[in-house]
């Protein structure tokens, strides 16, 4: 997979990109002071403002990006912003001034992905929603204000939260998710204020003066379409021969862009000539033309758009989910013909949080992170097996060395009298091992209809650890545990968090 890729995820990998980072004084500062604006807008402290001046005076960029999901959407969002500030730290120690950038996804149109958001209340898990309706569909979610329902559903989330700091991020999310903020505007309020002292930059790409500075990539990515489809498409091929899975499909029409029909934010396809977004159809020179005028009007897509950041920032290394990193191997190619150079793409810190009470009822049962993620079935019989009071457990664990012995006591004679006969011995000690776990998990079960707690356990486990059927970071927002431990809750993960190891963490809180 490694030649798939410009650079090795490693910091000597950011190091060499950030030598290779060619961008001109005027978009440098033109960006600067864009995200000056933003980030006033947004909130941010000096030390974002000290950076901001950094990035104007020759910074690298490390970047990061996500869906501007309800409430921050789920955890690992924020655990890319940190993963992005610690990453830029460890640059500047290895002689890379660099800083850290989130980009704010508001040009993405698909509204159902971010409009709702999960945490675990005191009586169990709790979504929270907040309906689209029909005139949203299609919108770049960053121009969709959130409007008047936005305050009940603040209200419900609010008073869901427990914790010393509770009150506190409650008052945030009334004063960040208020009816006239956008999906886009509510999340990066709220987000400067989570990650408070962190010197991130904030970006949000849907400002006119970006895409003036974006124009020139959106017109070589109409003008080389064929060519560019045609290279993605035999990557997609090499990708699959090499026993990958091609993330971003190419079709025959696919181009690089969406173009605004009519408020809605349309893929543009290309056939016989002409380009196709939505019902209308244009010529190449009223694309080119449009382009000229109205930049603001194209938005890249997932292939194109991390070409577009890296033509308005000077980026040395992108942090990346799996799925991202997966399509930057097929994003390569429009990077090698677009650009000239590609950052290094390392992956962002992921962590599963543990706070007491769920740490007890693992220590309770022996039981490890990987088997809650083996599903409800399987937690479920061990849990019954473990149930039992101690005293007939006690019996249950006797009993069943007691007839190991038992059998094992056959296993000579039996081989002396005929070798054939061991198969069907061992044959049988697994039945009558069988029958007796079905034995004691049912008694396991008869005590959880006495007493009712495996019940409370078990969902105790799963919301927490396996929440949707899914990772916690990728289910889970991690608002109540902030309101419960503070800020200080970022520390661990970030101090964790490191370009070279980059495996799970589990964090005991």
């Amino acid at each position: 997979m490694a030649r798939y890729f410009e650079q090795p995820p490693t910091m000597a990998g950011v190091v060499a990109a950030a030598r290779k980072i060619d961008l001109p004084a005027r978009v440098r500062n033109g960006v600067a002071d864009v995200l000056r604006e933003q980030n006033r807008f947004f909130g941010a402290g000096d030390d974002t403002f000290r950076n901001l001046d950094r990035l104007a005076g020759g910074a690298a960029a490390i970047v990061t990006g996500q869906q501007v999901g309800l409430f921050t959407g789920p955890a690992y969002s924020l655990y890319k912003a940190i993963s992005a500030a610690r990453y830029a730290e460890e640059a500047s120690k290895n002689g890379v001034d660099a800083v850290p950038v989130f980009w704010l996804a508001t040009e993405d149109h698909d509204l159902a992905e971010i409009n709702h958001v999960a945490w675990n209340t005191e009586t169990g898990s709790s979504q929270f929603e907040l309906p689209e309706t029909q005139a949203e569909a299609g919108r770049r979610v960053g121009e969709v204000k959130l409007g008047r329902g936005i305050t009940a559903l603040v209200e419900k989330a609010a008073e869901s939260l427990r914790g010393g700091f509770a009150e506190e991020i409650g008052r945030a999310l009334r004063e960040t998710y208020t009816p006239e903020e956008t999906y886009g505007s509510a999340f990066g309020k709220l987000m400067a204020r989570l990650v408070a002292g962190r010197g991130i930059i904030f970006f949000d790409p849907l400002d006119v003066r970006l895409h003036r500075f974006s124009a020139n990539i959106y017109r070589r990515a109409l003008d080389d379409a064929d060519s560019l489809r045609e290279a993605l498409l035999a990557r997609s091929k090499e990708l699959e021969h090499a026993g990958f899975h091609a993330q971003v499909k190419v079709s025959s029409g696919s181009t690089l862009l969406f173009y605004n029909v009519d408020g809605r934010r349309e893929a543009l396809r290309s056939r016989n000539g002409k380009f196709y977004a939505g019902h209308a159809s244009f010529t190449l020179e009223e694309m080119r033309a449009a382009i000229e005028k109205t930049p603001e009007a194209f938005t890249p897509n997932v292939l194109l758009r991390p070409i577009v950041q890296d033509t308005l920032l000077p980026t040395a290394a992108y942090i990346a989910g799996p799925a991202e990193i997966a399509y930057m191997a097929q994003a390569q190619i429009v990077y090698e013909k677009l650009l000239g150079r590609m950052p290094a793409i390392l992956p962002r810190a992921s962590f599963t949080i543990i706070e007491p009470p769920v740490a007890r009822v693992l220590a309770k049962f022996g039981f490890k992170i990987p088997d809650v993620l083996r599903g409800r079935q399987q937690l479920r019989s061990r849990m019954e097996q473990k149930a039992l009071p101690r005293a007939l457990s006690r019996r249950f664990d006797a009993g069943e060395k007691a007839l190991r012995r038992v059998l094992k006591s056959y296993r000579n004679p039996l081989q002396k009298l005929d070798r054939t006969l061991i198969d069907a011995l061992d044959s049988a000690e697994r039945k009558m091992l069988y029958q007796f776990g079905k034995i004691k998990g049912k008694a396991g079960r008869a005590e959880n209809v006495r007493r009712g707690v495996l019940d409370r356990y078990e969902g105790l486990l799963l919301d927490a650890l396996y929440p949707h059927r899914g990772l916690q970071e990728r289910s889970l927002s991690p608002l109540p545990w902030i309101a419960t431990y503070g800020p200080a809750f970022l520390d661990e993960p970030s101090r964790v968090a490191s370009v070279d190891a980059q495996q799970h963490r589990i964090v005991f809180l």
